[in-house]
């Protein structure tokens, strides 16, 4: 049996073999588009390209797969795009080596293999057993239909026990995805990162700069228009979910530093910032998932569909379930509530190193590398 370390190593060297058929087709297209150019203006991916001469290295096509932001731009301006005979397809190329770049840096390595698994019903499974599992534990104490608690969520489950179930999940989350993203960061040889080439990539990746098409009128939808619908629903994705992160830190503060327990009052910090977050997290996936469904076929991957589905789906339920608790914390449903809640909460953290929200993990590494490409000389086949 092959050692942690042996698994490990492997992971880390992979891109020093020879390149994956979905590898070999991005090269071929990079080939073609050097050559043509017609798309230098329209997002990262085509200066970055121009800086090699040969596209033989795994690290450099990982690198700019994940510096894709899939917003079709290059497809529908593209003369040599299908039916033509050289089928340039970048953003579709680009998809596949991306989930491949995530299944082969990922930790523990045998859960890669999620990413390509890890569909609608696999994440609804998880989180729908979960909250069954916590469903029982209330019951057995009777804290599943109770009396009005005034929303003290601990009356129902202990503080400490919450802490020690998400707490461990959450950390391990991040673990595995900062191992993960670690490995990729050193294989694509990013060079000396600076001040600001940091501040750049912060800047690129908060306001998804490359989801306006390069020209600000946005992607192309299904009709071939130019649309901003995809970076305005990613906004209230990202930016909700960084809301109700935020309230669930600042409740830390207020019972760690301060004292003051949970239930909290409607006007306070904690539960503003978790009710706007949570509206955010409703618009936010029902509208990529919407887009997702009526996205032309030749845009991505469909294989990675289910994927998709699976972690937009979990945010939203999470959202909307979580919204249900604050309006219902009050009555005797509390407790029911509250562990549907924290099921689909568990089932989100334990999908989210092997789910589509790698994807922005691995998109910052690859913009920081591209903000620090383009503070050094370009001295084509130097890396080559």
């Amino acid at each position: 049996m092959r050692s942690l370390e042996t698994v490990a190593d492997q992971a880390i060297n992979w891109h020093k073999g020879p390149l994956t058929d979905n590898e070999a087709e991005v090269a071929r297209i990079m080939q073609i588009c050097n050559a043509c150019r017609y798309c230098e203006g329209f997002c990262a991916v085509f200066p970055a390209m121009t800086r090699h001469l040969t596209f033989d290295n795994k690290a450099d096509l990982n690198y700019l797969a994940n510096l894709c932001h899939n917003c079709g731009a290059c497809l529908h301006a593209c003369q040599y795009a299908p039916p033509h005979e050289f089928a340039v397809n970048v953003p579709q190329a680009m998809a596949k080596v991306r989930q491949e770049t995530y299944t082969h840096y990922a930790w523990p390595a045998p859960l890669g293999k999620l990413y390509a698994r890890n569909g609608l019903a696999l994440s609804l499974a998880v989180a729908l057993g979960l909250v069954v599992f916590l469903i029982m534990a209330a019951g057995s104490v009777g804290g599943l239909f109770h009396e009005p608690l005034a929303g003290n969520f601990y009356a129902v489950f202990p503080h400490n026990t919450l802490v020690l179930m998400f707490g461990t999940v959450f950390i391990f989350a991040i673990i595995a995805l900062g191992i993960g993203v670690r490995r990729f960061w050193k294989n694509i040889s990013p060079g000396q990162i600076t001040t600001p080439a940091a501040t750049q990539a912060t800047q690129d990746a908060l306001t998804m700069k490359y989801l306006d098409g390069g020209h600000g009128k946005g992607c192309n939808d299904e009709d071939d228009r130019f649309t901003l619908r995809r970076r305005i629903f990613h906004h209230f994705t990202f930016y909700g979910f960084m809301l109700c992160f935020a309230a669930t830190c600042v409740g830390t503060i207020y019972h760690y530093l301060f004292g003051w327990h949970a239930p909290y009052d409607y006007l306070s910090l904690p539960v503003i910032l978790g009710t706007v977050g949570g509206i955010g997290l409703l618009i936010g996936p029902a509208g990529l998932l919407w887009l997702n469904m009526v996205r032309a076929p030749l845009h991505g991957d469909a294989a990675q569909k289910p994927m998709d589905r699976g972690f937009i789906v979990l945010l939203f339920l999470v959202s909307l379930t979580g919204l249900l608790l604050l309006i219902w914390r009050d009555t005797s449903y509390m407790g029911l509530w509250l562990a549907i809640h924290l099921g689909f909460v568990m089932g989100l953290f334990l999908m989210l190193p092997y789910s589509k929200f790698a994807h922005g993990f691995y998109r910052v590494a690859a913009l920081l590398k591209y903000a620090i490409e383009q503070r050094m000389p370009n001295k084509i086949g130097l890396s080559d």
